[in-house]
């Protein structure tokens, strides 16, 4: 990313910072802005702590050489305002100013600065630490390449609703923009790419605009359903000079309340849940917080209603009685009251959908069956990017947070059951603990089958993984569809933090990254991440492994190799079988891939890939039987605060 020449920024290049001091605003820039001034306070978002951490300048680095206040410690400030604690970024010339003051005028404290060796890793990291400790953590980003770069990524966190604060710099003013690569990566929008996939942006053209826009967008992210949020923030600007500082302060931050859903609404489906003969609830994405798993299942025992997790993370334990998510089918075509949370997909819940020659739709749930949806997708959709699913006619539609409507929805359930539904209820309980204890048998059966193969199946290698981290405190993350969810189906996930959920968009190259986010957020916890890694889904991001290494994370990372794209593999396959084709030569291309979708000639070697960017590693392993004690190794390396890596020859899926 191209040097700049030098060049002469003052106070009226184009009238950037035309009423800095900003009399007008005073009213709404309610913390003192002076290098003497006491150092505010404002509160946190809620479960983020007690409060914020100081906004006051740092007394150091208040004049430029040219003389006076660089504009670039006043947006560090305003970062410091709301507590935010690390910033990714690849350096870049765009962002010259901001990455200066953050260095020498903010010590590299609130934030951070984090160097990244790509954009992508970046913002993937600030959604892995999201969802492992539910702070927002920025990413800086570098004009027009740098967001193209980070797109992928900012993607996947807008389907998964997780918040991260993008900020691409740029050189908005041709007069006075460098000639040469700093042109190149200009942009007339800084935003564009970015605002379909985004819940707000802005491009700030003056200090005060700066601090009201990073406010604002911050609680605009912070509301549910929480999304990313962009700034483009012009070099210039961050090179100018504040001048007299007076009136200029920082807009106070407040959280808004989630929005829940209303009462009449909710108070109607408590009556047709506690009047329901086989109700069933759906969870995507309720639980927001560690706080709503504890809600989700106050719901649920009040009713003995089954619950089915989609496992986009960590909602209901799965070791508790009510969650019966390995007998969806069969409970959703007995339900009579179906209540679906956050849910993506409702349409692909109550119908089923056949992948062959005539891609055949059947209904799952009775036709009579009374739907009812809470969520909060109706606050945040756009029209573009098709993550919102098939639209599905529903009888209550609650425009709400579940996690935040949940406690009204309980307490209206209680209320609502009559003495003779209240025994109906209880005589729910003995056949669901049966048919859990039964699921159970039926999953352990199932996990037998193939253990001793070579290459090791992936029942074995989740099985081995979990003994070597079972006396820790761990948190998984990664694709769980992937490893035909073994995961989330054998290990005793009873925590939030015990499952991280996927990507959201299902984009390639989130998991390495995200998995080292939630590596940073869970070291302060003293938890190790783990993460079971899909062989062509590092090969997007293999550089974050030296982030790993540069933080010392605590981070076990498993390679799920099995040298193929093999889900594209079975699309191929069954492509075949549709035209009938035969499949091509075997022999020569390996059991499992086909042309295009193999990952060897030659074979990628993972373990030296992680060892030249500081990781230990071990691997390839494809005994099973040295897969435990090759685990145990990588444990203690992780145990003493740095990252390891094992590479398995592993089954398809």
């Amino acid at each position: 990313m191209g040097k700049r020449k030098n060049d002469d920024r003052s106070l009226t290049r184009r009238g950037l910072l035309g009423g800095l001091t900003a009399t007008s605003l005073a009213p709404m820039l309610v913390t003192a802005y002076a290098a003497d001034a006491p150092a505010p306070t404002t509160a946190t978002p809620p479960g983020h702590g007690t409060a914020m951490r100081e906004t006051a300048p740092v007394a150091v680095g208040h004049a430029s050489s040219s003389g006076g206040r660089p504009a670039s410690d006043y947006m560090v400030d305003v970062f410091r305002s709301l507590n935010i604690e690390y910033a990714t970024a690849n350096p870049s010339s765009s962002l010259r100013g901001l990455h200066e003051s953050i260095i020498n005028y903010g010590k590299n404290r609130l934030p951070e600065l984090l160097t990244v060796t790509h954009e992508e890793i970046g913002v993937a990291m600030a959604h892995g630490y999201f969802k492992a400790c539910g702070k927002p953590m920025a990413t800086l980003v570098h004009g027009a390449v740098g967001t193209q770069h980070a797109s992928m990524a900012v993607y996947n966190a807008w389907c998964d609703r997780v918040p991260v604060v993008v900020i691409s710099g740029n050189e908005t003013d041709a007069s006075h923009r460098p000639p040469g690569v700093p042109t190149v990566h200009a942009v007339q929008d800084g935003n564009a790419l970015l605002r379909d996939f985004t819940k707000w942006d802005d491009a700030p053209v003056s200090a005060p605009h700066f601090g009201l826009s990073l406010v604002r967008a911050y609680k605009l992210m912070m509301t549910p359903p929480y999304e990313p949020v962009a700034l483009s923030v012009d070099a210039g600007l961050q090179e100018s000079l504040l001048g007299d500082t007076a009136h200029l302060g920082i807009p106070r931050y407040m959280p808004a309340a989630p929005p829940q859903g209303d009462t009449n609404a909710v108070r109607e489906t408590a009556r047709w849940l506690a009047g329901a003969e086989r109700p069933v609830i759906v969870v995507d994405r309720a639980a927001r917080t560690p706080g709503g798993v504890g809600l989700l299942v106050q719901l649920a025992e009040a009713l003995n209603a089954p619950v089915i997790d989609l496992r986009s993370r960590m909602n209901f334990p799965n070791t508790h009685i009510l969650n019966q998510t390995a007998r969806r089918t069969d409970l959703l075509s007995q339900a009579d009251v179906i209540v679906g949370m956050e849910l993506n997909d409702f349409w692909g819940v109550v119908n089923g959908f056949v992948d062959n020659k005539e891609k055949l739709q059947e209904r799952v749930a009775k036709q009579e069956v009374r739907l009812v949806s809470i969520g909060s997708a109706d606050y945040y959709l756009k029209s573009n990017y098709q993550d919102f699913q098939r639209f599905l006619p529903v009888d209550i539609a609650i425009a709400g947070d579940a996690e935040a409507t949940l406690p009204a929805l309980t307490e209206a359930v209680r209320q609502a059951l009559t003495d003779a539904q209240k025994s109906r209820v209880a005589a729910r309980a003995e056949p669901l603990r049966a048919a859990h204890r039964a699921s159970a048998t039926r999953l352990k059966a199932a996990a037998s089958q193939g253990w001793n193969l070579s290459p090791i199946s992936v029942p074995r290698l989740c099985t081995e993984v979990f003994h070597a981290i079972a006396d820790t405190d761990w948190s998984f993350l990664g694709m769980d569809s992937n490893l035909s969810f073994w995961p989330s189906r054998m290990w005793p996930i009873e925590q939030h933090h015990h499952h991280l959920g996927h990507s959201g968009g299902y984009g390639l190259g989130y998991a390495l990254p995200a998995a080292v986010g939630a590596a940073l957020a869970n070291k302060k916890a003293g938890r190790i991440t783990v993460a079971i890694l899909g062989d062509g889904d590092i090969l997007y991001t293999p550089s974050a492994m030296w982030s790993a290494a540069n933080l010392k994370l605590p981070l076990l990372m498993i390679v799920h190799n099995n040298r193929a794209y093999h889900q594209e593999a079975m699309h191929v396959r069954r492509m075949s079988n549709f035209r009938g084709r035969a499949p091509a030569d075997r022999a020569e291309l390996g059991d499992f891939a086909p042309v295009g979708m193999s990952i060897m000639n030659p074979n990628v070697d993972f373990s030296k890939l992680a060892g030249s960017m500081g990781v230990w590693s071990e691997g390839p392993v494809s005994d099973p039987a040295r897969l435990g004690a090759a685990l145990k190794r990588a444990v203690d390396m992780v145990r003493s605060g740095a990252p390891a890596l094992v590479d398995v020859l592993t089954q398809p899926r």
